[in-house]
């Protein structure tokens, strides 16, 4: 089991201020395992609805794990599809659509093989990635190399480590931001949120590794990373990353709410790196809660704006029927 297999799980904490926010909103709420006895669960507790932050346990499509049931069984949840799910968790064909569609991405190529031949059109420095895994699991500072014979360890290293094709792309320099969108049908692109590295000279890591992820803001390992919200870039510019954010989230079916990683190489130019449509909801640590709150929505009213999403889409209810629902909150727990 690779040693950062629980970081993509949501902590108690995490699970209890969404809960919070839920029964704040006049619900009823349940909170349930996302594991195999989830199916038998919902069939003998009748719900309105589910907030979905389950990451899923195991495989290559593992967040399309619980929508996969709640769609067979009809019950309307929050966020995206299982489609939607287990696609973006594929970081290559992710960038297949993205390219398809015309949205900048860093150019990259997927190793089957730790000997296979490098495209000699790939330009150095790349950056070394399990292909199908979030919170910046597999991404060390070491990741980002220069040189054949360091890209040769680090893909030998995520192929031992994670058993997964692995992704090499080029690494941008460049200006690190993310970009929030919330809603349907003409959705809210959130204030972007740029992340300056140029406070974290002890550390050497400049980009989100795994351990600026996990021990953000630990003065000692210098992973203190400054937050601008909004970024601070020219409104010209701001509005045609947005733009291209919203093209990407679109292009992925994202649905509700999803956070879009981009590189803004020196240039001018972005590239959109991810797209998540499950960010992650820690009311004082992720990243989606520091856009709505610079766009004037607190945690509360985030969470309950994504209920009413998911209940409204499946049915139309009178706000008395809303303000009884009961909900379960399906996660994962480490």
């Amino acid at each position: 089991m690779p040693f950062d297999f629980y970081s993509e799980f949501d902590s108690p904490a995490t699970v209890d201020a969404i809960a919070g926010a839920i029964r704040s909103g006049g619900h009823a709420v349940h909170l349930v395992e996302a594991d195999e006895q989830l199916p038998a669960w919902l069939l003998a507790h009748p719900v309105d609805a589910v907030f979905n932050i389950a990451e899923g346990a195991r495989g290559g499509h593992r967040e399309s794990y619980v929508p996969a049931i709640l769609e067979s069984l009809d019950i309307p949840f929050t966020g995206s599809s299982s489609t939607t799910l287990a696609l973006a968790l594929n970081k290559a064909r992710t960038k297949q659509l993205l390219a398809c569609e015309g949205i900048p991405t860093p150019a990259w190529q997927v190793f089957r093989a730790a000997d296979a031949p490098r495209n000699p059109a790939l330009q150095f420095p790349l950056i070394v990635k399990p292909n199908r895994e979030g919170s910046a699991k597999g991404i060390l500072r070491e990741s980002v190399v220069h040189d054949d014979a360091s890209l040769r360890r680090q893909i030998h290293r995520v192929m031992g480590q994670y058993h997964q094709d692995v992704l090499v792309e080029e690494f941008i320099e460049g200006v690190e931001l993310t970009v929030g969108v919330l809603g349907n049908g003409e959705p809210q692109v959130l204030p972007m949120l740029e992340i300056d590295f140029s406070s974290c000279q002890g550390s050497g890591e400049f980009f989100y590794s795994w351990r600026m992820k996990e021990y953000q803001g630990d003065v000692a390992l210098g992973l203190t990373p400054t937050f601008h919200c909004p970024a601070r870039l020219s409104p010209e510019l701001t509005a045609g990353i947005q733009a291209l954010v919203l093209r990407a989230h679109r292009a992925l079916g994202c649905r509700d709410v999803s956070r879009t990683d981009v590189r803004l190489r020196r240039d001018g130019v972005p590239f959109v790196l991810e797209v998540n449509p499950l960010p992650g909801l820690d009311p004082t640590e992720s990243n989606l809660p520091i856009m709505t709150a610079a766009a004037g929505i607190p945690y509360p009213a985030l969470i309950n704006r994504l209920v009413e999403m998911a209940v409204g889409r499946h049915r139309v209810a009178p706000p008395q029927e809303l303000c009884s629902s009961q909900l379960a909150a399906s996660r994962n727990a480490p």
